[in-house]
């Protein structure tokens, strides 16, 4: 009779299968995945123009807002991962929610930069204590489920972007719709969606998970800081993250420059989603079968250095219109490709560096490094932004920094899920 492993690699990979055989308790977390990013990304891809004309801030200090969430969220992952090792998932996951209701409520009605920035640490310190929670317990379930003889864990990994994805492409549809009336109405829409996820999982998450104990030594963050493995990856996944950034700063001011607005800007966050949705499992697949983690890190993180690129040479030639949307559309899916291989391998690389108890707290630690990382590179993109250097030149450091980022990657390969470690 074949092994699990071998029959699992005779039959098509789809959403719907891989979904299907997850647990109860994993398919909740996959679907929290999936509202969490409905309504955040309904909110986000429209902060930049908001605080650029409504609130009139000037391009640095837009870019500044922008990575103090980023910051507040990732750079205190580390908070709401030691949390979740020490008191469980439910009670961080429920406070987090209240805390983004509160956030989002409160961005809706900020009219000053002071007001801005305490709403949008709120909302950053929101998912700094929910996301950590359930990742770690995403990332903790597919390595039983691997261990178990049931799949690579980056399958499951995977589909947890894939839910994310999904999330981002409703997410920016919902917003620019309720746009139309005012951008109080999509944070107060943000809001909503929040409130259905805390009933829902103030009802459904399980007061105890089987198989997490808490933990109560302390020292996990001294060892931590000794690990030159995991802070390696963290600085290199730090790389991926500024470059995904983008998405954000210097997408949009592209994007009005050769169109003359911003609603293209929601048709390429629509295709960034669609080809995660589409195209997530079979690249993990592919890649499983074909690289270690080591090796999917760095094509990914070269894939991404080449969008920037792309838009790097065209941007000289000061195109508009079709043709000038044609170089972003080519960042925005050389960006996705490389995320598809750098995001499900770098989870999946956490637990085997991580020490045992204290997965939530690695967990958060990859976001935490990767957001001080992006704090810094934000603040100095937006600052590029109001400088006489030719618009090229920001595209062109984001290029360099991501490729160069691959020289960070722990020197000792990994073997991927699925894939046979290399002599």
């Amino acid at each position: 009779m074949p092994e699990p492993e071998t029959r699992l690699k005779r039959r098509p990979l789809t959403l719907v299968r891989t979904f299907a055989s997850f647990s109860p308790l994993l398919r909740l977390l996959v679907l929290t995945q999936l509202a969490f990013n409905i309504g955040f990304f309904a909110v986000l891809p429209f902060l930049a123009e908001h605080l650029g004309t409504a609130i009139g801030m000037a391009g640095w200090l837009v870019g500044l807002v922008l990575g103090l969430r980023t910051f507040s969220q990732q750079g205190l992952f580390v908070v709401g991962g030691a949390l979740a090792d020490r008191y469980g998932v439910r009670p961080v996951v429920l406070a987090g929610c209240v805390l983004r209701i509160a956030g989002f409520g409160w961005l809706g009605y900020a009219r000053t930069t002071g007001t801005v920035v305490a709403a949008v640490l709120l909302i950053g310190f929101a998912a700094a204590l929910f996301s950590p929670a359930v990742e770690s317990e995403v990332a903790r379930q597919a390595v039983c489920r691997e261990k178990a003889g049931d799949g690579p864990r980056t399958h499951v990994l995977a589909l947890f972007t894939v839910a994310g994805q999904a999330g981002a492409f409703l997410g920016p549809f919902i917003g620019a719709l309720l746009l139309a009336v005012d951008f109080r109405a999509v944070c107060l829409a943000g809001a909503g969606v929040f409130v259905l996820v805390l009933a829902g999982h103030a009802w459904l998450l399980p007061q105890r998970i089987p198989g997490r104990a808490r933990i109560r030594s302390r020292g996990g963050l001294r060892r931590l800081a000794r690990n030159r493995g995991f802070l390696a990856l963290c600085c290199a996944y730090g790389a991926y993250l500024l470059a995904y950034n983008q998405l954000y700063q210097l997408l949009p001011a592209e994007v009005e420059r050769a169109a003359g607005s911003q609603a293209p800007l929601a048709w390429l966050f629509a295709l960034s989603s669609l080809l995660v949705v589409t195209a997530q499992l079979p690249v993990t697949r592919w890649a499983a079968d074909r690289l270690d983690l080591h090796r999917s890190m760095t094509t990914g993180l070269l894939l991404i250095s080449a969008g920037f690129a792309i838009v790097a040479a065209a941007r000289p030639a000061g195109w508009t219109g079709t043709v000038g949307l044609l170089p972003v559309a080519g960042y925005v899916v050389l960006l996705t490709l490389g995320q598809m291989l750098v995001a499900p391998a770098a989870r999946a690389w956490v637990p085997d560096l991580a020490e045992d108890g204290r997965l939530g707290l690695y967990t958060g630690a990859l976001s935490s490094v990767s957001g001080l990382i992006v704090l810094i590179g934000s603040a100095a993109t937006g600052s590029l932004l109001d400088t006489t250097l030719p618009p090229a030149f920001p595209w062109l450091l984001l290029a360099t920094i991501t490729a160069t980022a691959t020289a960070l990657l722990p020197h000792r390969p990994t073997a991927g899920a699925g894939a046979k470690p290399r002599s």
